[in-house]
């Protein structure tokens, strides 16, 4: 099968967490023999910052763990159904622009003959619903969402063809160290944002992990003079940016991580994790996490431990400094259940059916 993916960006992962799945997917997919384009618009946002802040240096890393990728940069001007060609199956992902998704639906009405989907894996359906409507999807034949909740708003609008595709963990390069070194410490790999977990990072992290007595690296972006000097004021240690294909060298070094969910998924879109889990727990990392309902069961007790507030987290970062055994228990579930559940091969996998499924993809979706 020919397949077109227009992401904002494959290249760049500088605070652009869906390149991460997208590479992993797409890689499998040329695994099983498939013909995969991936298509990003020239000056994108993430290539752009990235390459302010690292220079060409800073693609090394993705052009060294995905040589089989190739992504094609396009005039944002160009003809959508020229860069659609003869492909089968393309896939439009929600950070594109609104004039180019309706164009893609557009050249799909008029005679396009390869099955449409749409792809969002954020939550501003609930936190921007606008931002969303404001897309013209009447060309597509169906939507893939990143999770249940984010797939019930959809179905509130009107979507019939819905899929829940939650992101998952590239295993073919996010794995267990060949060889363990000597791991000491904690670590967070995330960016700051704007501001909608600031509360969260000091109580779930900062805080614990000093009152824990373990060091804390901290690598991600987009964090402020303020926020660098809260890292600092905790004791902690800010690393700056981290190419994403270089995250399991460093999960490999450390003794634990956190995960500290955003606030839109424990409230409005509850049971969608970020990316992160995924990979760190494919990694061979214990991980903690802040207060998140796991809505889907995408996991079993003991894949990761829990805190319900600050002192808990605290508790249970000890536990993990002075337990091997408890360290060892806890990363082996977790990897157990991503290498079940949750790989890139799995997610290919319900991709695949999700387009046979769509045997008459000239069928509307949408009400």
């Amino acid at each position: 099968m020919k397949i077109v993916y227009f992401t904002h960006s494959l290249r760049s992962c500088w605070n652009h967490g869906n390149a991460h799945f997208v590479r992993g997917v797409l890689s499998e997919l040329v695994s099983r023999g498939h013909a995969v384009r991936a298509l990003e618009p020239a000056g994108n946002w993430s290539l752009s910052h990235l390459l302010a802040d690292q220079g060409d240096a800073g693609l090394a890393a993705w052009r060294a763990a995905y040589p089989e990728l190739i992504a094609t940069e396009y005039d944002p001007a160009s003809d959508p159904a020229t860069l659609i060609g003869d492909a089968d199956l393309v896939i439009v992902h929600e950070w594109n622009a609104p004039a180019l998704v309706a164009a893609i639906g557009r050249a799909r009405v008029g005679g396009g003959r390869f099955t449409l989907l749409f792809h969002d894996t954020h939550h501003r359906a609930v936190s921007d619903p606008h931002a969303i409507r404001a897309f013209d999807l009447s060309g597509y034949d169906g939507v893939l969402a990143f999770g249940a909740a984010l797939t019930e708003v959809y179905r509130r609008w009107g979507w019939s063809n819905v899929w829940t595709w939650h992101e998952a963990a590239d295993t073919r390069r996010f794995h267990p160290p060949a060889v363990e070194q000597t791991r000491a410490g904690l670590v967070w790999i995330g960016n700051w944002g704007d501001g909608e977990r600031t509360g969260e990072i000091e109580q779930f992290l900062l805080r614990p992990a000093r009152s824990a007595g373990l060091p804390l690296d901290i690598y991600g972006v987009r964090y402020p003079a303020e926020a660098q000097a809260m890292v600092a004021g905790h004791g902690a240690r800010y690393r700056g940016w981290a190419p994403n294909a270089t995250a399991p060298e460093i999960f490999a070094r450390h003794l634990a991580t956190v995960h500290v969910p955003r606030r839109y998924y424990t409230t409005v879109l509850p049971g969608i994790p970020t990316i992160r889990v995924f990979e760190a727990l494919a990694c061979g990392i214990p991980l903690v996490s802040a207060p998140w309902d796991d809505a889907e069961g995408l996991f079993r007790p003991g894949d990761y431990l829990m805190a319900a507030d600050g002192a808990a987290m605290t508790r249970q970062l000890i536990a993990l400094r002075d337990d091997a055994a408890l360290r060892a228990a806890t990363a082996a579930a977790g990897l157990a259940t991503i290498r079940a559940r949750h790989t890139c091969a799995h997610r290919a996998g319900e991709l695949l059916a999700i387009v046979a499924s769509l045997a008459a993809p000239a069928q509307r979706s949408v009400a």
